[in-house]
C-alpha cells in the first residue's frame, strides 16, 4: 500500500470503479460478469456499440493511460488499432475470453505506475496529453464507471 494519500485515493477510485465493491452497483468488471460470446457481441440498434466493443475500448484506454505515464511507444497494444476495435466475426468464447483478459491486464499495469508516483507527480501534465496525471487517472475510473452503466443498459434491451 502506498504511504502517499493522493496516491492512495486514486488506486481506491481506479479499483473500485474497476472491480472493487463500490455503492453504486456493478463496476466494469461486474458489468461483464456472465456474457457470453453472442451476448457481448450483440448490437442494441444499429450502428450502436456492443458490450464486446466497449470492453475492448475500455482496456484500451487503461493502456493509453499506462502508456502516458509509462513513456511505452504506441502500438504495443494487444490488438492493432486504437479507440474501438471489431468484434470478430463470428464471435467465440475464446475470442470472448481472450479480450475480456484485456481489462485486468491493462489495469494492473497501470495501477503499478500510478503506486510509483509521488503525490507531487498528479499535478504533473501526462505525456502526449493536455491533462495532468491526476485528472488522467480520474478519467480512467470515471471512463470505466460510464461504460459499467452502459454495458449494464445493453444487457436490459437485449
Amino acid at each position: 500500500m502506498t504511504r502517499n494519500p493522493a496516491i492512495a485515493s486514486l488506486l481506491a477510485q481506479l479499483d473500485e470503479a474497476y472491480e472493487r465493491r463500490s455503492w453504486h452497483g456493478p463496476n466494469l468488471r461486474g458489468s461483464l460478469r456472465g456474457l457470453s460470446a453472442a451476448k457481448a457481441a450483440r448490437r442494441p440498434g444499429r450502428g450502436r456499440h456492443n458490450a464486446w466493443e466497449i470492453a475492448v475500448h475500455a482496456a484500451y484506454w487503461k493502456y493509453a493511460a499506462w502508456r502516458r505515464l509509462t513513456g511505452e511507444q504506441r502500438g504495443s497494444f494487444a490488438r492493432p488499432g486504437s479507440n474501438w476495435f471489431p468484434t470478430p466475426t463470428p464471435p467465440s468464447e475464446a475470442a470472448w475470453r481472450k479480450d475480456v483478459a484485456l481489462l485486468p491486464r491493462y489495469h494492473r499495469l497501470l495501477r503499478t505506475a500510478i503506486s510509483t508516483l509521488s503525490d507531487r507527480d498528479l499535478e504533473r501534465r501526462a505525456r502526449g496529453s493536455q491533462e495532468t496525471i491526476g485528472r488522467l487517472v480520474r478519467g480512467i475510473a470515471a471512463h470505466d464507471l460510464y461504460h459499467a452503466g452502459q454495458i449494464q443498459l445493453i444487457k436490459r434491451l437485449s
